[in-house]
């Protein structure tokens, strides 16, 4: 929990005042008591009105004062507490943001959720209770302890037994909850990623009818989900009752004590209130405690768990070069790749090969061959286990992540387009760009031709995740946004098997004429989509296994062959 003290201590002066107002607040209840005393004895007893408004009013002052120091105590508390969770917020999220492709997939997406949301309110919480809730507690708990000695010594010792007993309960309680909770928030994870999961892919659960199958799945982790947690809150529900229990014999002891006391005039019956009302106040408190402890045993979970994200460290990390992408060569030396260390089976296998800057390079293959892999090195989304990756003659790791990749645009196979406009999606990838600029790109896509049939046309709301859009008019907007970033390396990455082979056409004589300085990586499963590629890739299970022209190939690579007649064929039965 060190860790976390330096998002607090930008707010020391909130820190200081809550306390300083809770202070005020108990040292105020505190006297409560001692005025109903006052009341009962000197007033009530005695019959005396004017002496019982005059201690009522004063009592008043009092609870008055209270009021106020505990919304004051309430305030600062709420500002040290929001404040310290919105700065450790926006760390996490940076540090997210910083992951590279292997970091991220590490965890899965609804536990960063739920570690960014649920479990930093977890903290929130914490940070509130503390100044709040733990100074009140420990306040009222010695504070009415001493006004029990007080008034009398002998029936206090009550007091003085009742505090290990409940110190025990406490102790006893959280550490049998404690595992439970860190199951608990594993739990809450697991409901997380199968609640995104099926919001994601709803779709495709209702056009295959799945939905009686994904109501069983969730069941199944929504009941998981409910059994630890009455696993868990069944141990902290004994804490309450046992309290209550000790307490409440405690009132009896003090009754039957404070009753012989009386008896031999050495106790009044309004000390007899105020040390009954002091015992609330305990039992109150130690339900206070109970819940600080309760919130510290989630927030431990909690924070263990922000503690993984931000340790985390970034496999591929940033320098401080100038340099910047000028032509647009590519070079593979020796590069051999796998996703996880563990896995003993390269992706790629001992890359050679070099790409001239201008050049039009088609890379084909079947499905799991390292096509998109060997996409993914050049910008650095993954880094190389072995061997280098040189852009323009020099290694891509001596280059800042963002002049790299401000050089390199990337069409990945997911079609990713964010809630706004079209311009505000096409933005992406120059917030500079003109309108001109704009229309130009979306003519070079193939975009122009639905964007105009729109009413709002540039100005039209795409849906979240672009759901309003077809699967080739999402492509094609992916196309037009890393056009716009004018880069000396485009990545097309499957990014036209969604478009008619016409509007695919259409797409490439723009990207052959348009585009003379700009690299072109043209990935794909049709021999169609880079069939006038300056030269083609043949990739076979992580290596290269032929590089010729389309004509080149038919006569040299058997891979080549296979899928070509296999395409061929299908295109024939189609017709």
């Amino acid at each position: 929990m060190q860790r976390y003290m330096k998002y607090i201590t930008p707010y020391w002066a909130y820190c200081l005042l809550a306390p300083l107002c809770m202070f005020i607040e108990v040292y105020c209840d505190l006297q409560i008591p001692l005025f109903s005393a006052k009341i009962i004895n000197q007033g009530i007893e005695n019959l005396d009105s004017t002496a019982t408004i005059t201690i009522m009013l004063t009592m008043m002052l009092y609870i008055v004062c209270a009021v106020s120091s505990g919304i004051g105590a309430a305030y600062f508390a709420s500002k040290a507490s929001v404040n310290f969770a919105c700065d450790l917020r926006e760390d996490v999220f940076t540090k997210i943001q910083d992951f590279s492709f292997s970091n991220i997939d590490k965890f899965t997406a609804g536990s960063l959720i739920t570690r960014l949301t649920n479990d930093i309110s977890q903290l929130q919480q914490l940070v509130m209770m503390v100044l709040r809730m733990l100074i009140r507690v420990v306040g009222m708990l010695v504070g009415a302890v001493i006004m029990a000695y007080t008034i009398n010594k002998e029936v206090s010792v009550i007091f003085t037994i009742l505090l290990p007993i409940l110190t025990i309960i406490v102790y006893a309680v959280l550490k049998l909850s404690f595992s439970k909770f860190m199951f608990l928030q594993e739990k809450v994870d697991d409901l997380n990623i199968r609640v995104r999961e099926v919001l994601v892919n709803i779709r495709v659960i209702k056009a295959f009818t799945r939905e009686d199958y994904e109501e069983d799945k969730f069941k199944t982790v929504n009941e998981n989900l409910t059994d630890t947690s009455l696993k868990a809150y069944r141990i902290s529900l004994w804490q309450t009752p046992l309290i209550t229990l000790s307490v409440n014999m405690a009132t009896i002891g003090v009754l039957y004590m404070g009753g012989q006391l009386l008896e031999i005039n050495e106790l009044q019956i309004g000390d007899i209130s105020a040390l009954i009302t002091y015992l609330t106040q305990i039992l109150a408190s130690v339900n206070m405690l109970g819940m600080v402890f309760l919130q510290s045993t989630k927030s431990i979970v909690s924070a263990r768990r922000l503690g993984e994200v931000l340790d985390t460290n970034i496999d591929i990390t940033d320098n401080e070069s100038d340099k910047v992408v000028g032509s647009g060569d590519i070079r593979f030396e020796n590069v051999s790749f796998k996703y996880t260390k563990n896995n003993n089976e390269m992706v790629l296998r001992n890359l050679n090969l070099e790409i001239k800057s201008g050049e039009t390079v088609g890379i084909i293959g079947s499905t799991g061959c390292g096509k998109t892999s060997f996409a993914h090195l050049i910008p650095r989304l993954y880094d190389a286990n072995e061997g280098n990756v040189y852009v323009d003659g020099t290694n891509v790791k001596d280059y800042t992540l963002h002049n790299l990749r401000e050089g390199v645009a990337v069409v990945l196979q997911n079609n990713i387009l964010f809630t706004g406009t079209i311009k505000e999606n096409l933005l992406w990838g120059n917030t500079n760009a003109t309108q001109d600029e704009i229309e130009k790109v979306a003519d070079w896509s193939a975009a122009k031709e639905f964007i105009t049939n729109f009413d709002n046309k540039y100005d039209t709301k795409i849906e979240q995740s672009g759901v309003n859009l077809s699967g080739g008019q999402k492509q094609r907007l992916c196309i037009a946004r890393a056009l716009l970033k004018r880069p000396k390396i485009i990545i097309l990455d499957d990014s036209t098997s969604a478009v008619d082979t016409a509007t695919e056409r259409k797409i490439n004589k723009h990207l052959y004429e348009e585009l003379n300085d700009t690299t072109k990586i043209i990935i794909a499963q049709r021999i169609t989509s880079v069939i006038d590629a300056s030269k083609i890739i043949v990739m076979d299970k992580g290596i290269v296994e032929a590089i010729g022209t389309h004509e080149e190939l038919l006569n040299s690579s058997l891979t080549y062959q296979e899928i070509y007649n296999s395409q061929m064929e299908r295109k024939a039965a189609n017709v």
